[in-house]
């Protein structure tokens, strides 16, 4: 086993950058980040499996362009739920294959009392409609007060950034 030589504040900092970016389309996706960073691939490696180990991202996926593939009724659901209750039925919810997003939300009563929301993704809106109905009686929240947010556009979707880019101040530490 190769000792683990850490790469340095810089590196780190430009690695995590290029990786909420997404790997390379290359058949040694870390070979070319350590290329990019000036370290070597087994220090990428190294690195990455230490921040894994240590909790700072779960996993590495990738962003489907669900549009592309004919995805095109993408649903918002919001729901009313009672406060006890909101974090029990989110992890049920959460559970639900047709769910691909689920979070809580505070409410900004008068106005808005929703407190859980839950992204459903689909090709036809009647499509949507039903699996959001099935999945409410299932669920047995078909009484509680909800609605169904259709997006009529999309303006942007990538996966969260939370690095600037190398050489730049990062406004929340500067």
């Amino acid at each position: 086993m190769t000792a683990f030589v850490p790469l340095n504040e810089e590196q780190c900092r430009h690695l995590r950058h290029l990786l909420e970016k997404g790997l390379p389309l290359t058949s040694r996706p870390y070979r070319e980040l350590a290329e990019r960073i000036g370290a070597n691939e087994v220090q990428v490696l190294q690195q990455v499996q230490h921040w894994s180990d240590n909790g700072l991202f779960r996993r590495l996926g990738l962003v489907v362009n669900h549009r592309a593939l004919g995805f095109t009724a993408n649903a918002m659901l919001v729901l009313d739920i009672d406060d006890d209750q909101v974090d029990a039925i989110g992890q049920r919810l959460g559970q639900e294959p047709a769910i691909s997003l689920c979070y809580r939300r505070p409410r900004r009563l008068p106005h808005w009392r929703f407190n859980l929301f839950c992204m459903i993704h689909g090709r036809e809106r009647a499509q949507v409609e039903r699996q959001v109905r099935a999945l409410l009686e299932r669920q047995g929240l078909h009484d509680r007060p909800h609605q169904m947010l259709f997006s009529l556009r999309a303006f942007k979707q990538c996966g969260a950034r939370y690095t600037p880019a190398p050489g730049k101040q990062d406004a929340g530490h500067g």
